[in-house]
């Protein structure tokens, strides 16, 4: 098969490595990719948001199958659009229907979903810029933290969590009139606060059918010893020793097969990677949030624990056959390590020379915010490369993770030096 990956992060890079190893997979194209991509496949430089330009690359490559990697195509209907073009009828395409993928690109409708489908979550209620009164008479009828959530998607960044009430209704005020995440917060969605510990849980289903793949856990600040603003995410942990099995078949029973009954229901078209994240509050899950496809940097540490062929998983997905599959999962404990370049998740240079990308034993690199200029890799984003390790135990894993991390060199590196400690 020739497949087209859609995206340029360290998600991407992931799954073109482990798809690059199916004996199904023929050739590689991802678009844009970056500098690790092309050593796997072929970077394109097209707009992954412009579909006619996406359609036009499908038909000159004979493209079989394409995989939707971010959230923004998704939401803005490529699967449908892909699905309904008589030019591509024959193109395989992963991921869910603009519909489906609601569940992310809007917090008020994936609320409603859960409300309606009696999917454990916490209380909330959403606000616009004529009931921004209303909202400040919420916040101060909860009780601190406030959680304060843009409607639509803000790259990651549009979850805040404030301890002080005045400060909480300056953010409002921000993110509602000053319309700090634009579009994305036009309507700002305000939730009770869950005292807990964070888990992803990751599903891949047909929207009939599903099967779960291994969880993680993800440090989303900034800061060690989670302080500062929200990023992409700064590192992983997968398994996650917290998620017994116990923990695990509450989260399938009151969760997973809710969701997709929910789904089912709702009628809504749905062949891709589910993303669900949790919060274990003394024992008992609860939803914090749906994503519609896989997490970064949690992908980097879910993807190499998969010891099926992910492309054949993949298909038998889109064809409908997920219930002949079970997935197997390496029994081992990955780490990843975000580095990134100084000052993100504000302003931060791009551009610096990357040196020392040698892994070591068990380990792998994989690529996210760099490009390759003339045979040089360099820094180009905020979030720049996953040092990904692997170990029999948590200790072993995070060791090689942070031999890497310490050996990469660029001039702004920075990166957490406790991610995982609380699992120790």
């Amino acid at each position: 098969m020739i497949i087209l990956i859609l995206g340029s992060g360290g998600r991407e890079h992931a799954l073109s490595w482990k798809i690059s190893k199916s004996s199904l997979c023929n050739k590689i194209y991802i678009a844009p990719g970056n500098g690790g991509t092309d050593k796997i496949g072929t970077n394109i430089d097209i707009d992954i948001n412009n579909f006619h330009e996406v359609k036009s690359f499908i038909l000159d490559k004979k493209i079989d199958l394409v995989i939707v990697g971010p959230e923004d195509p998704l939401v803005n209907g490529i699967v449908d659009f892909i699905n309904n073009d008589k030019d591509l009828n024959e193109i395989k395409i992963f991921g869910p229907s603009k519909k489906g993928a609601q569940l992310e690109g809007s917090k008020n409708f994936s609320k409603d979903f859960m409300f309606r489908n009696n999917i454990p979550c916490g209380a909330s209620k959403t606000f616009s810029q004529e009931t921004f009164d209303n909202g400040v008479d919420f916040i101060k009828s909860l009780s601190a933290p406030y959680v304060l959530k843009a409607d639509g998607l803000a790259a990651g960044k549009g979850v805040l969590i404030i301890d002080n009430k005045d400060e909480a209704i300056k953010e409002l005020h921000s993110m509602l009139i000053d319309k700090k995440f634009g579009d994305a917060s036009k309507n700002v969605l305000i939730e009770e606060f869950l005292d807990g510990i964070e888990l992803s849980v990751f599903v891949i289903t047909d929207g009939k059918n599903y099967v779960m793949l291994p969880e993680a856990k993800d440090y989303k600040r900034i800061g060690e010893k989670d302080t500062g603003p929200n990023t992409g995410g700064m590192g992983a942990i997968s398994p996650v020793s917290f998620a017994n099995e116990t923990f695990l078949k509450k989260v399938e029973e009151k969760i997973i097969k809710k969701t997709i009954e929910g789904i089912q229901t709702d009628e809504i078209e749905y062949k891709g990677f589910l993303f669900i994240g949790l919060m274990n509050v003394r024992g008992e899950p609860y939803v914090i949030e749906y994503n519609v496809r896989m997490g970064d940097p949690e992908t980097q540490v879910v993807i190499p624990r998969i010891e099926n062929d992910l492309l054949e998983v993949i298909i038998k997905c889109i064809d409908g056959e997920l219930n002949k599959i079970k997935i197997k999962s390496l029994n081992k404990f990955v780490s990843t390590v975000i580095l990134a370049s100084n000052g993100y998740p504000n302003s931060y240079k791009k551009g610096d020379k990357i040196n020392n990308l040698e892994e070591i034993d068990e380990s792998i690199i994989f690529h996210a915010g760099t490009k390759n200029n003339k045979g040089n890799i360099e820094s180009n984003g905020g979030r720049v490369l996953a040092a990904t390790g692997f170990g029999e135990t948590i200790e072993d894993a995070l060791s090689k993770s942070y031999t890497i991390a310490n050996n990469i060199s660029w001039k702004n590196k920075y990166f957490r030096r406790d991610i995982g400690k609380d699992l120790i």
